[in-house]
């Protein structure tokens, strides 16, 4: 069941993907229009996702939305078995919630066991299905030189063995799984101290706001740990024969450090992380205010 929800979710947000990933390495087709900011402003908007997905659906059709889908699914479904799998060989003994602040050592305690038995299933789970996202991330990309190298996963993952060798299938998976590991800490480890000294019991919502602190600092933590997502993205396409990771999008980057400073030289670390309102560099004289 979690392996067919895990799928339909993927299908689902592919689209979202799709248009993330071709802003991730700088793609950008369409020119930026004039709008204003909350001050009156006039500022240039980069296209968001829905002009964004408009034009790939001019360019490919509605199918085109879905390229690279098939890998993705692999390894998406790869990755669901992958912890299930280690769930089941390294079972984790449930403790009872503790929020009193006497327990804090046990509770904490129970936060670092249970974050470090997360952490160990999410790494198997990146190492097993990364290969896949890598071939998913070069079918999508194929979209800005209209390539047609990639066309398939088993012809996909002879080329890549062919040119690039066993570790061809494991480029980015540094920085992704870095990411991983930094989320994982910060978000389990934030909630347990909001939890326990800001979240009183005494009050009559403690259990409901307690249930959504996790999720509340998940967001937040992504945010900060996105640039990893970025990196690993970018080093997955670079260098490999397509256009998307070749100058004059990226300069071929001779590890993932050196992607790091790079987009940071550039000030584009976050390039991809808002598909709605995405400003655009502009002179300040460029628009007068009215």
């Amino acid at each position: 069941l979690f392996v067919v929800l895990g799928a339909g979710l993927a299908a689902a947000s592919h689209p979202l993907l799709y248009v993330k990933l071709l802003v991730q390495v700088g793609h950008e087709p369409l020119p930026p229009t004039v709008g204003r900011n909350v001050l009156g402003r006039k500022v240039l908007y980069l296209p968001g996702f829905f002009t964004y997905a408009r034009h790939i659906v001019e360019v490919d059709g509605k199918r085109g939305l879905f390229r690279g889908l098939t890998p993705r699914l692999i390894s998406s479904t790869l990755s669901t078995i992958t912890r299930g799998s280690v769930k089941k060989a390294f079972p984790l003994e449930d403790m009872e919630h503790v929020s009193n602040k006497d327990d804090v050592k046990t509770s904490l305690r129970k936060v670092v066991k249970e974050t470090s038995h997360e952490m160990m299933m999410q790494c198997v789970s990146r190492v097993v299905s990364h290969p896949l996202h890598v071939i998913s991330m070069r079918c999508m990309v194929q979209f800005v030189g209209r390539e047609v190298k990639y066309s398939g996963v088993f012809s996909a993952i002879g080329r890549i063995f062919k040119e690039e060798g066993i570790l061809g299938f494991f480029v980015g998976l540094v920085p992704h799984i870095l990411g991983d590991v930094i989320f994982l800490w910060c978000c389990n480890l934030l909630a347990h101290f909001i939890n326990t000294y800001a979240v009183d019991d005494n009050f009559s919502q403690a259990s409901v706001i307690r249930s959504y602190t996790k999720f509340v600092m998940g967001i937040a933590v992504s945010m900060l740990t996105y640039p990893f997502l970025l990196v690993g993205d970018l080093m997955a396409v670079n260098n490999c024969g397509l256009r998307a990771g070749l100058p004059p999008y990226a300069p071929a980057f001779t590890s993932w450090i050196h992607c790091w400073r790079y987009l940071s030289a550039q000030g584009q670390l976050f390039r991809g992380s808002s598909l709605l309102f995405r400003r655009a560099p502009m002179p300040a004289t460029c628009f007068p205010i009215d």
